[in-house]
């Protein structure tokens, strides 16, 4: 018998805030600061991050993906913007790209 898998929505949307496991690791890339919900492992999803002394809410995440080594995600903040935050596990450190509405529309 296998199991089956319900659909998840393409944008999942969470309360906020948080209860459980907050993380907070990065200071590269304009002293770029990512909070996280973490339970078993760091950076299960990101919750908020701040680049350039403006901090972003994470309303959604559109997108999440692995890529060797690293942990990626596209995500919607509460200012209808859109980010790809991605977690490189080896150098426990973030990185940050903002997407244009072409690029958010062409994925």
């Amino acid at each position: 018998m296998g199991s089956q898998r319900e659909a998840k929505p393409l944008l999942q949307k969470f309360p906020l805030p948080l209860s459980k496991g907050k993380g907070i690791k990065g200071m590269g890339l304009d002293n770029l600061k990512v909070s996280c919900y973490s339970s078993h492992t760091y950076a299960e999803r990101p919750v908020s991050f701040t680049w350039r002394g403006v901090e972003y809410r994470v309303v959604g995440v559109e997108k999440q993906w692995r890529e060797p080594g690293k942990r990626c995600f596209r995500v919607i903040t509460s200012d209808n913007k859109s980010f790809q935050l991605c977690y490189n596990e080896a150098k426990e450190e973030w990185s940050l790209q903002e997407l244009s509405d072409k690029e958010r529309e062409n994925d």
